[in-house]
């Protein structure tokens, strides 16, 4: 029997225009004793079934899987996952020749809220940011199994960091299919990456930044370039491809930039025009000379990871901004990212307004970005939408 949530009364409406989430200020009682992880059922006061989903604790009490009674089986997850591949061959990416890394789930965009699924050649890494997938993560590694069948090699399960630190799971990150395949290199648009999942950020790779990263190569022509919080190089190796003069990498930690060192090696050469500098991005930009870089990067981490931070995130923001519209000669390009989903696209934007205003340049907004279409926002859930971006050019 699956326990049921009783919505107080006036909190239906959020549900009924499928909004997959349900609040704990929203919840009257519970019957039947639901843990952390459990499929629950949600119902209006006048028993009107509203969803089905996962429990979990905290100010989101369920993440909702389906608006419809039915069971949430292996079939199930096999037919959300299936869905979500259909909509990447749909983009040209789940069979590209040219590019062999993408994001396969997107958690609530793709109906599987808590399920972030990326696609690195032959191994699929999973995280999980619920409990509730967590437990049915081996259902989730059979899924891609049965989709993909040989094409995939090693099934990766990076979690550990990613469930709420109160779950008490004593989760431990493991292959749940195959084993580690070693050094294969990745495909973007050409391009070769190697992706450290078992030690990197995230799932290993900024994906979301693929078709940004396309554009920096289409402007990067003759310029010299700073590609700050660099990670593993993505923007560097796309800006040298793109005809750069020269390409400094700088971010804080030495592992990441020894690896953005190897991925421009691996690409062009030791020959290549570039440096990769371990160094803090804001002591590094205070003491680069005017005039030093004709394109600036800033992709740095999210400042905001929830609203009672905000104040000291748009601090933030406007400070390392303004630091960069300082420093770049005239006529340069400043692109300038948040991926702080506490940030709207509004907030973000009157920031760097505010980080202009304070260089006293002329600033003119060439394109305002997003996250690329293999990362969607579900419509009834516009909080899906994270990235956001402007690209500058500064007289």
């Amino acid at each position: 029997m699956i326990p049921k949530i009783i919505l107080r009364r006036g909190k239906e409406e959020s549900l009924r225009r499928y909004h997959p989430w349900v609040f704990s200020g929203a919840i009257e009682r519970s019957e039947g004793d639901p843990r952390e992880g459990d499929l629950v059922d949600v119902y209006g006061r006048n028993g009107e079934f509203l969803g089905r989903g996962h429990c979990q604790i905290g100010s989101i009490a369920v993440r909702i899987l389906s608006f419809r009674q039915e069971e949430i089986d292996q079939s199930w997850w096999n037919g959300r996952i299936a869905g979500a591949y259909a909509l990447r061959k749909a983009l040209g990416l789940a069979e590209s020749a040219d590019t062999t890394c993408y994001r396969l789930v997107h958690g609530e965009g793709d109906g599987l809220p808590g399920l972030v699924v990326d696609i690195y050649g032959r191994t699929a890494v999973i995280q999980c940011h619920s409990v509730g997938m967590y437990v049915v993560r081996e259902q989730i590694a059979e899924a891609l199994r049965t989709l993909y069948g040989e094409r995939l090699g090693a099934i990766y399960d990076k979690s550990s960091q990613t469930l709420p630190f109160n779950a008490g799971l004593d989760a431990s990150d493991e292959y749940l299919y195959g084993t580690d395949p070693g050094e294969e290199p990745v495909l973007e648009h050409g391009n070769r990456f190697l992706v450290s999942w078992e030690s990197g950020q995230k799932t290993g790779f900024f994906i979301d930044q693929r078709e940004n990263r396309a554009l920096v190569g289409r402007y990067a022509a003759g310029r010299t370039v700073l590609n700050t919080f660099c990670y593993t190089g993505g923007f560097s190796v796309y800006a040298l491809r793109g005809g750069a003069l020269s390409v400094d990498s700088v971010d804080s930690s030495e592992r990441a930039v020894a690896l953005a060192a190897r991925n421009a090696e691996l690409n062009f050469g030791t020959g290549a025009s570039h440096r990769a500098i371990a160094r803090d991005t804001f002591d590094f930009l205070r003491e680069t000379p005017k005039d030093a870089y004709d394109l600036i990067i800033l992709d740095p981490p999210a400042f905001a990871k929830h609203h009672k931070v905000l104040g000291n995130a748009t601090q933030g923001y406007k400070r390392l901004n303004a630091a960069a519209l300082n420093k770049i000669r005239p006529g340069g390009i400043l692109f300038t990212f948040s991926c702080s989903q506490a940030v709207s696209r509004e907030l973000f934007r009157t920031t760097v307004f505010s980080a202009a205003a304070i260089s006293g340049r002329s600033v003119r907004i060439l394109h305002q970005l997003t996250q690329p279409a293999d990362h969607p926002i579900n419509i009834y859930h516009p909080e899906g939408e994270y990235l956001k971006g402007l690209v500058l050019y500064v007289e």
